[in-house]
């Protein structure tokens, strides 16, 4: 019978850049019996055993011995396993929560801010012009923070990360409820560049799921968005209605300390497996800085990847330029009044958490995440159909149903797989990636989105969804993107 060594240093890693816990082999070529004995002590002492140290069986030594990056998949699944034998499957659901949690206050106070800043703003003497620049400035903050914004995640951990983004949204607040000047509400704007509530969350539920778990956890954070909607848009309006315009940003201020001392106090300071932060290390050592084009172009050349966050980008661009408008529209085209249009808002809250919680979760434990993508499209293509249709505020209502499905599913499916694709000491980076793609859309949107509108009128937004999301779903039918592919360095 075979011996059990114990070696744990960075050159014993494998060569598929994974630590085995296979069990070994007698002599006879039947599995060690007493595997299951001292896999455990070995685990409780913290030691680290690489595959490769293993003797396979006489039948199977030749295939481990050519073992490539294709099994690193099920090398994750067991490496998620280990991570609830060491913190616990209880230990493991709380984090998960608190992460839940905190992604929802996260967006209800950013909801907040949003409904109270035109106010401001022309309290402040801030013209329809300035506002638009205003805005312009908050979009390139987040799209430039979010991929930093990743990388800091994986370098430092999501819990580091989380505090981060929590931290710079009290700093936020605290520069708006101080803001009495057109210069200083410009200068309160800087903190957003580390505001990332939501992909920090993300990070956090990537880093402790299973991948096939994945999806589901992922989309269970649309209700954190939905709650985000409506509890801060309602209290924006009422708290500077009744007590004052700075008000919201004095609760904004509390709210984001509370944030940052829960993820402090709940979130463990490593949320990887340790597998995965050795490999997190060593890649940090290679990459260097927090910003690199040559990191994110590396990523994008992994299979698969590109040609998903193409789809992810494209798919909802049109919808994305509506929604930008939406104020003028639903003012011009629908002739709603302030208070109609909160409720409108309400109402597309109360869908995100209805299709995220109870609808995307179960179709992502049935479905393929293939089959998801190129559903989400098809739908998009509907919806486009709709609303270049649509006349009345009662037509955009019945069209809202199937659109807050496809946008949530698209959402959270290409998130999904693009953190399967890539390594897992490159998850962080992929979701920052991935969250700049909203705050690319609100840097561009308001002049293109400007245009169309001027020139065309609503319907074209309807039109250049179907169209564009047509040529997505024919892409997606004939296109052979390889999902399985696993992460590898």
């Amino acid at each position: 019978m075979f011996t059990f060594t114990s070696l744990g240093t960075p050159a014993d890693l494998c060569c598929d850049g994974t630590w085995g816990t296979e069990p070994t082999w007698d002599e006879a070529g039947e599995p060690d019996p007493w595997f299951d004995v001292w896999l455990p002590l070995i685990l409780l002492s913290n030691q680290q055993v690489p595959s490769c140290h293993l003797p396979a069986s006489p039948a199977t030594r030749h295939s481990v011995s050519t073992m490539n990056a294709k099994t690193s998949s099920g090398g994750e699944e067991e490496a998620s396993g280990m991570r609830n034998e060491t913190l616990g499957e209880a230990k493991r659901r709380q984090v998960i929560y608190v992460a839940y949690v905190i992604a929802a206050l996260d967006l209800t106070f950013l909801f907040m801010q949003m409904g109270i800043m035109p106010y401001l703003a022309k309290s402040l003497g801030l013209d329809s012009v300035g506002f638009g620049y205003l805005q312009t400035i908050f979009g390139v903050l987040q799209l430039v923070g979010g991929y930093i914004f990743g990388r800091f995640a994986d370098q430092f951990g999501a819990r580091a990360a989380l505090i981060l983004s929590c931290a710079s949204g009290s700093i936020f607040f605290l520069l708006m409820s101080l803001s009495t000047s057109i210069p200083l509400l410009f200068l309160s704007r800087l903190p957003a560049v580390f505001m990332h509530g939501m992909p920090g969350a993300q990070k956090v539920i990537t880093d402790m799921t299973a991948p096939s778990q994945r999806a589901g956890a992922l989309g269970r954070l649309g209700l954190c968005f939905g709650v985000g909607i409506i509890a801060g848009s309602a209290m924006g309006g009422v708290l500077s209605t009744k007590f004052g315009i700075y008000v919201p940003t004095y609760v904004g201020l509390v709210g984001s300390l509370i944030n940052t001392l829960i993820a402090m106090v709940w979130i463990p300071s490593q949320t990887k497996p340790k597998s995965d932060h050795h490999m997190t290390e060593h890649s940090t050592s290679r990459s260097g800085s927090l910003f690199s084009i040559t990191e994110i172009l590396r990523l994008m050349k992994f299979p698969g990847v590109m040609e998903v966050f193409i789809v992810k980008v494209f798919a909802g661009l049109p919808i994305g330029l509506f929604m930008i408008m939406f104020s003028i529209i639903s003012m011009d085209f629908f002739g709603l009044e302030a208070v109609e249009s909160g409720y409108l808002m309400s109402y597309f809250g109360v869908l995100q958490m209805v299709v995220q919680g109870l609808v995307v979760g179960k179709l992502a434990s049935h479905c393929t995440e293939m089959t998801l993508l190129r559903l989400s499209v098809f739908v998009f293509a509907g919806v486009g159909l709709g609303m270049a249709l649509m006349r009345t505020v009662w037509h955009y209502c019945i069209i809202a149903v199937p659109l807050v499905f496809a946008f949530s599913m698209l959402a959270t499916i290409t998130d999904s797989i693009l953190t399967k694709a890539v390594p897992s000491s490159d998850t962080g980076a992929m979701l920052g990636i991935c969250a700049s793609v909203q705050p690319l859309t609100r840097t561009v949107g308001p002049t293109i989105g400007g245009v169309l509108y001027k020139q065309f009128g609503v319907s074209s937004f309807g039109y250049l969804q179907l169209v564009v999301n047509l040529g997505l779903f024919v892409y997606l039918l004939k296109s052979k993107i390889p999902l399985g592919d696993v992460k590898s360095q």
